[in-house]
């Protein structure tokens, strides 16, 4: 967007020695600013000289519709000081045009600025229109090739100069590296790459022979018109990356490096894991059925009648195996088999829970909040029959009236330490009371298998259990 007559006018009045037919001008030439920077793909500006004449003022700019702006904010009103834009200040004193010079920004930006003069009508200059491309990329880049051309340069120099028993850096490297003309004719090998031509055919290519010619999967690579390659080919029952740079040396002699690693190792151990996964996947798959079967058989066995005492260990046990099997269902859902997400586990359990007392008569509802946190798959079971025997104290313990209740789940992180609270509003756990199986199992999966610690309080209000343990494991 443009700057408007107001602001030109203002900003030219207050800070320069310039009449108003000038300030009219100026604002005559900032109307064009938008299609300037929009053809330029750069922001463009008016400064004017300041009335002390050692610094100039914005007055006027326009940020670019086709191409990201060089600024943030609008500068306009700021002062342009010389040291930061010397072009600036000389086309404003000479009235000489500059073009494609490299400066500074207010904000630190590498630039490419070009400015021309303003003149008016009796031939003074009143103001220059500057365009400002950002070039901080385009610099970097540049020092970065010219870093590696030299380097290269460096490299190539001392192959072709490589005096007998002089110690060089790539008879220690581990992958090999050949060095050959532009023809395919080998001019140095390491004794990696010795040994990895011999091991593919049998014996060794020497000084001055075709490289090509005994190595044929290397044509495409060396004969690609990149400067800069990398391919991994798999050749001769090897898995090999293979580099390719090419070499300028003093405009005389040119090269091509080839600079070969052997993966085969490397990829065989990532096969390996990749069916030990599969396997591990398959294991979970089995143990989450297993655990179901049992779960089912439970069932079927409560359904053709136990003791109505025993009724409610039978179902205790059964919630306990369908959260462990909760577990693996999360794991199976998940790329990640090492990790569980509790966030989504927690609720799988209450929902489990839940649903099961509001089929009994009660109306349970419960609500999770917090951010998802994950841990170890291992860790992951201590957490969910924790979990489970909480949310089941609640339902089996807290809403003794029949008409039901809420619990609420909250999940916390902070200082390197994982906190979940299990809430209700029931009737109220009293210390007094004698810890019950469930209980006396939470306390010691917490400390023992998560090593943190168990609290648990309760009022007329309803019960508070939250326990807390350190992400990672301890050793």
């Amino acid at each position: 967007m443009t700057t408007n007559y107001q602001t030109i006018e203002s900003l030219c009045t207050n800070n320069t020695n310039l009449s108003i037919n000038d300030i009219y001008q100026i604002y005559d030439v900032s109307r064009s600013l938008q299609i300037m920077a929009d053809l330029a793909k750069a922001n463009v500006f008016i400064d004017c000289l300041v009335s002390d004449e050692k610094h100039a003022i914005v007055v006027a700019e326009a940020s670019p519709n086709t191409a990201p702006p060089v600024y943030e904010n609008s500068v306009v009103g700021t002062i342009a000081y010389q040291t930061f834009e010397p072009g600036v200040m000389y086309c404003l004193t000479t009235g000489n045009t500059m073009t494609s010079n490299r400066a500074f920004t207010q904000e630190r930006k590498k630039v490419e600025q070009s400015v021309v003069p303003i003149f008016s009508e009796d031939n003074q200059v009143i103001g220059v229109v500057i365009k400002e491309k950002s070039i901080g990329d385009q610099v970097e880049h540049q020092a970065e090739m010219k870093a590696v051309s030299k380097t290269a340069e460096s490299l190539g120099g001392l192959l072709i100069d490589e005096k007998e028993n002089e110690p060089f850096v790539p008879e220690l490297m581990e992958e090999a590296v050949f060095y050959i003309s532009m023809d395919g004719r080998l001019v140095y090998s390491n004794p990696t790459a010795i040994n990895l031509s011999d091991e593919l055919l049998g014996n060794p290519c020497n000084n001055g022979e075709n490289l090509l010619e005994y190595l044929p999967f290397l044509k495409d690579v060396v004969n690609n018109s990149q400067h800069m390659l990398v391919q991994e080919q798999e050749v001769y029952n090897k898995t090999l990356k293979i580099k390719k740079i090419r070499v300028p040396y003093h405009d005389i002699h040119n090269g091509v490096f080839i600079i070969i690693r052997d993966l085969t190792e490397l990829r065989k151990k990532e096969k390996e894991l990749i069916q030990k996964s599969v396997a591990i996947q398959e294991i979970h798959h089995r143990v989450k059925n297993n655990l179901q079967t049992v779960a089912s058989l439970l069932r079927l066995q409560m359904r053709r009648g136990v003791p109505e005492d025993s009724k409610v260990y039978f179902l205790e046990s059964l919630n306990r195996i369908l959260s462990i099997a909760s577990v693996y269902e999360v794991i199976l859902s998940n790329s990640n088999i090492d990790e569980v997400d509790i966030f989504e586990l927690t609720e799988k359990i209450a929902k489990l829970l839940v649903n099961d007392a509001t089929y009994e008569g009660q109306r349970i509802t419960f609500d999770i909040e917090g951010e998802s946190l994950s841990v170890e798959s291992n860790r992951a079971v201590s957490v969910a029959l924790i979990v489970n025997e909480l949310i089941q104290n609640c339902v089996n313990h807290a809403f003794t009236n029949g008409i039901g209740g809420h619990i609420h789940v909250l999940f916390q992180q902070y200082e390197e330490q994982i906190e979940i609270g299990v809430q209700d509003n029931g009737i109220g756990y009293s210390n007094s009371d004698s810890p019950s199986l469930g209980l006396n199992i939470v306390k010691r999966m917490v400390e023992f298998d998560l090593s943190g610690v168990f609290h648990i309080e309760g009022n007329e209000s309803g019960t508070k259990a939250n326990f807390r343990f350190p992400e990672e494991r301890r050793v």
